[in-house]
């Protein structure tokens, strides 16, 4: 692995292109296009205002700066340099913004979700969506982009819409049967809605494109239900985390579950590897040089990966059952590129995290870190991830093996969040304030682990 020199940022904003040439940071009111092969600055944009959430258009030729402060948004083009274009909310205020798939129409929403505008860039035309609902995941675009779904609340009832998204025309609009809508989501292919309701309740429903109902799921009640929910990339299966610590994998053609399976809090090794991250002293400084500012943090603790075996008992948080939404049950799934495997979190586990076999419907293998992890991302071309706890480390999973590196800057950089390059030959690393590109080099993109 080689690592870049650390690059300033705010507010934890770094965004690869979807071409994969550009790395866009965000420092302060300031907009930096960095080139992701020489690390360069290619180009350099100040906005009005501190700058508080980015977004490349699909064509990774327009970048969107959100400043929400002034409720205004200011696009940037990579083409044409004298190009500029500002949106301005004004009094309707500015909750949040994004990019249509076509990346030529900007769609902002506005204080308490009044209402959904859309902009378009090219014929400067505006239209607006009332009854946007202000919920976890209120729309989402099927994956050709041609729709989108929007939750809407209007009556004391729950509606979906489905627009088109090239006229922004009304084609479908129905009821959902949920008391209170908390999230909607395409299936990969975009035949199938799945629509979850409040966290007070486990219910999934599914829809059709044209608004049928196909089928239902709820497997208890009175008691707290949905955290996350998620898709495999074939739409072969549906991945739902709950408040009873509990995942099940639901299929698509009864939507009926499949597996169901809680997380122990005591594991036994056998079927199911288990890594732990443990810290090992690095070497002693041979001369008084070696002992300089620049090289001092090559001698501190490092951590590797050891393979356990028997009993483990693993460490888990009691919530605080006083506090609202207690730190409990499991609050990431996400599948591997192939569907072959996806992870969880169980948030009363928080150093741990499970990998599951789909092939078998079983637990397969169990991280367990030193610290509460922070970022987990699966590399978008093959069945590896890697994730990050805080700390100046980064971790790595594939089928062959656990590696664990420490980046070699200075210490007082912590990774908090990490994010693939699009083709997986590369990551940011991002902290507080700095970040840094990490490139993975020889048998580390084709899935390996070097020492």
């Amino acid at each position: 692995m080689n690592f870049s020199e650390l690059y300033r940022q705010s507010n934890k904003l770094c965004e690869f292109s979807p071409s994969g040439d550009f790395l866009a940071i965000a420092c302060h009111y300031k907009l930096i296009i960095r080139n992701v092969t020489t690390s360069q600055i290619e180009h350099l944009f100040s906005c009005l205002d501190a700058i508080e959430f980015i977004q490349w258009s699909s064509d990774s030729t327009l970048i969107l700066c959100g400043m929400f402060k002034r409720n205004m948004v200011q696009v940037w083009s990579l083409l044409y340099h004298d190009w500029t274009c500002k949106i301005d909310e004004g009094s309707a205020g500015l909750r949040g913004v994004h990019w249509s798939p076509d990346g030529r129409h900007i769609l902002t929403t506005a204080d308490f979700n009044l209402r959904m505008t859309v902009w378009s860039v090219t014929s400067k035309s505006i239209s607006y969506i009332r009854y946007p609902k202000q919920c976890q995941k209120g729309y989402d675009y099927s994956e050709d982009g041609y729709f989108m779904a929007l939750a809407e609340r209007r009556d004391c009832q729950d509606f979906i819409s489905i627009f088109a998204c090239r006229s922004w025309e009304l084609v479908k609009h129905f009821s959902c049967s949920t008391d209170d809508l908390s999230g909607l989501q395409w299936s990969p292919g975009g035949k199938v809605l799945a629509v979850w309701d409040t966290l007070l309740k486990y219910k999934i429903v599914i829809y059709s494109a044209d608004g049928c109902l196909l089928g239902t799921y709820s497997p208890y009640e009175h008691a707290l239900g949905i955290k996350c929910v998620n898709w495999s990339p074939t739409g072969q299966f549906l991945a739902v985390g709950s408040f009873d610590e509990k995942v099940r994998l639901l299929n698509n053609i009864t939507w009926k579950s499949l597996m169901e399976k809680t997380h122990p809090a005591v594991l036994k090794a056998g079927k199911i590897m288990i890594y732990k991250e443990v810290e090992v002293m690095g070497p002693l400084p041979r001369t008084f040089e070696e002992l300089s500012n620049s090289t001092a943090a090559l001698y501190s603790k490092k951590s590797k990966y050891h393979i356990l075996d028997g009993s483990v008992e693993v460490p888990s948080v009691k919530p605080d059952q006083n506090k609202a939404n207690p730190e409990i049950g499991v609050s990431l799934i996400e599948f591997s590129r192939s569907s072959r495997y996806f992870y969880t979190r169980n948030d009363n586990m928080p150093c741990l995290l499970w990998i599951w076999d789909v092939k078998n419907l079983s637990l397969s293998q169990v991280l367990i870190q030193m610290s509460p992890i922070r970022s987990v991302a699966w590399d978008p071309c093959s069945d590896r991830l890697a994730l990050c706890t805080g700390s100046n480390k980064l971790f790595m999973w594939s089928t062959t093996g656990c590696l664990s590196v420490e980046i070699p800057t200075e210490a007082s950089f912590q990774v908090y969040s990490l994010k693939w390059h699009p083709d997986g030959s590369t990551l940011v690393l991002i902290g507080k304030e700095k970040a840094c590109i990490c490139y993975l080099t020889g048998e580390e993109q084709s899935g390996g682990h070097p020492e």
